[in-house]
């Protein structure tokens, strides 16, 4: 089955025809945060300030990547642990962020907070940061500069692969995964 191609920033239509188990080509503008960062974003909504860049429909990528050589737009950009996050992403998606991409499981309030709100979870790979990072076209510090690898970017992105690993179904591809193959590998 060929991937979904979709186009960020994200809306309700397009939350709502994926599934676990979706493999997927981001295109689009996304944003690059990690944990220092989400503080601080999180840090201004709870001060009632303006964020650095709208999160309505938007798609945040937890990575730090590695910085370009020359004649490049960015380093290596392989997704990090999204647990880090953990805290942080049902603020964000109570403020209409509708797409993380990182590695690893989420939490239950996690799981509930994309049910309620209705975004999504896609997993990357780890350890491709060189082949994912042909993929981004772009990239601008806009935020956070002094976090270096971590500062929050905008980037361009053209056909970016990814895993839907949590729906707003409540789907989890971690869970269904172990249990497709628990009898096999319990014997």
């Amino acid at each position: 089955m060929d991937p979904i191609k979709i186009t960020a920033p994200l809306d309700d239509d397009i939350i709502l025809n994926l599934k676990t188990g979706d493999d997927v080509l981001i295109s689009g503008t996304i944003y690059t945060a990690r944990d220092a960062a989400h503080s601080r974003l999180v840090k201004l909504i709870e001060e009632n300030k303006p964020l650095p860049f709208e999160l309505k429909g938007q798609i945040i990528y937890y990575v730090g990547p590695t910085p370009e050589k020359p004649g490049e737009v960015i380093g290596s950009a392989g997704p990090t642990t999204s647990y880090r996050m953990d805290k942080y992403a049902p603020i964000l998606m109570e403020r209409g962020l509708k797409g993380m991409i990182g590695k690893g499981k989420r939490s239950a309030e996690v799981k509930e907070a994309m049910k309620k709100y209705k975004a999504v979870y896609f997993g990357a790979i780890g350890g491709a940061g060189a082949l994912i990072s042909k993929t981004i076209t772009s990239s601008k510090v806009i935020a956070y500069e002094d976090l270096m690898s971590e500062a929050v970017r905008k980037l361009t992105v053209v056909d970016f692969p990814a895993i839907v690993v949590n729906d707003v179904y409540g789907g989890d591809l971690y869970e269904e995964g172990r249990e497709k193959y628990k009898d096999k590998f319990n014997k």
